[in-house]
């Protein structure tokens, strides 16, 4: 069995910066804060850490009540969101899914910084959802590693014999090869995200690809072909 474990935003999808602009929104609603945010990275980072440098930006309280109502209020801008930012589905990407979806000895899932509800909008919005079975969110983690820690304990729930060297990560980010490396996985890096392939290929991924329209090769060595 193969386990492939993809992320989604840079990976999957180009949002238009939908989840930013839903994020950002959700604070001026609630906290009515309107100062332009600077400095606070996104990519390969979770949705947690992401809220957390956005309360500590604005001095908001980091109260339970606060950010249950932040997460909240950010999952019901989201759709609105995406509907009205220019996003695609990127390159490769659905002739790719479709055709490993087709295979009994692949299991599709996700590892992704996206909150687990954020995530599943997001591949509604563009009609992905329905290929991916399970994974890991950033709902609870701060780290990505520790993402795809739960996106393997999750995985051997339901296949409790495979081994790491069958876990394959799909992702765009420094931070998607970090996180494979914690779980002993292998990574196919594509450079579809703000990471150029130059960017991208010091942090050695097992495969590096403009795109993933040049999969081939990857899934005839996977016998997927």
């Amino acid at each position: 069995m193969h386990v492939l474990l993809f992320d989604i935003d840079g990976t999957l999808i180009d949002a238009g910066g939908a989840g930013q602009s839903a994020m950002e929104q959700a604070v001026v609603q609630l906290f009515g804060h309107t100062r332009p945010v600077v400095g606070i990275h996104a990519a390969g980072r979770t949705d947690r850490a992401i809220g957390r440098d956005l309360f500590d930006y604005y001095s908001i309280p980091a109260t339970d009540d606060n950010w249950s109502r932040y997460l909240q209020t950010y999952l019901s801008l989201l759709p609105d969101s995406l509907k009205t930012k220019p996003g695609s589905i990127l390159p490769g990407v659905v002739p790719l899914i479709e055709h490993l979806s087709r295979h009994d000895d692949v299991f599709l899932g996700l590892l992704t910084g996206n909150f687990a509800e954020g995530a599943r909008v997001k591949l509604q919005h563009f009609g992905l959802h329905h290929h991916f079975k399970m994974g890991g969110y950033g709902d609870a983690h701060i780290h990505r590693d520790d993402v795809a820690r739960e996106a393997y304990v999750t995985v051997q729930g339901h296949l409790p014999h495979v081994a790491p060297e069958h876990v394959w990560v799909v992702g765009d980010t420094p931070a998607d090869i970090q996180c494979a490396r914690a779980i002993g996985a292998k990574v196919l890096a594509v450079s579809t995200g703000i990471y150029s392939y130059d960017d991208l290929a010091p942090h050695q991924p097992d495969i590096l690809m403009n795109d993933l329209t040049a999969a081939e090769t990857w899934l005839t060595s996977l016998g997927l072909s």
